[in-house]
């Protein structure tokens, strides 16, 4: 029950759907029944178990990636408002593509995810006080990356947690 509730938590903030959550979080379980003999032990079942989820997770974008049309009308009617935060969302993960795969993880598992440090050192079997780092320079890193570029968005906390969703779709 308390793996299953992080590994739905660990999926929810990654796809934003209840439905696809429960869907892989369930997939999870019995691909680790199944690979259960292949379990070494050198982390924690939590690490072993989001591992699965994660890579259940990329596949499910794969396969999303093969079935999606690309909808040109949709785009052109949009509105300006709706372009403004659209442009925003694009030069804030332009940026975060800048930071290493770690520190771009702990970020989102923080921000999208809502997962305290101590629970994204256990998902990525490292300690509390490196997630916190992470996500400090991550943060710092955006802010320099801001700057660089010109980037009129600022990259706060807040502004992160709105746009960062968004890099999933």
């Amino acid at each position: 029950e308390q793996h299953a509730q992080l590994v739905y938590r660990y999926l929810f903030s990654l796809c934003r759907d209840a439905d696809l959550a429960e869907e892989l979080c369930q997939e999870t379980f019995c691909q680790s029944l199944r690979q259960l003999g292949s379990f070494r032990g050198d982390c924690t079942p939590q690490v072993w178990l989001c591992a699965i989820a994660k890579r259940l997770w990329y596949k499910e974008l794969e396969r999303r990636k093969r079935n999606v049309p690309l909808e040109e009308e949709h785009l052109a009617g949009q509105a300006a408002p709706e372009t403004e935060q659209r442009e925003g969302r694009l030069a804030l993960y332009r940026a975060m593509q800048q930071l290493d795969p770690d520190t771009r993880e702990v970020i989102h598992l923080r921000l999208a995810g809502d997962f305290s440090f101590r629970d994204i050192g256990d998902i990525l079997d490292r300690s509390e006080v490196w997630a916190r780092v992470r996500f400090y320079r991550g943060k710092e890193e955006l802010a320099r990356i801001r700057e660089v570029t010109g980037m009129e968005h600022k990259l706060d906390c807040c502004v992160v947690r709105d746009l960062l969703p968004a890099y999933l779709e």
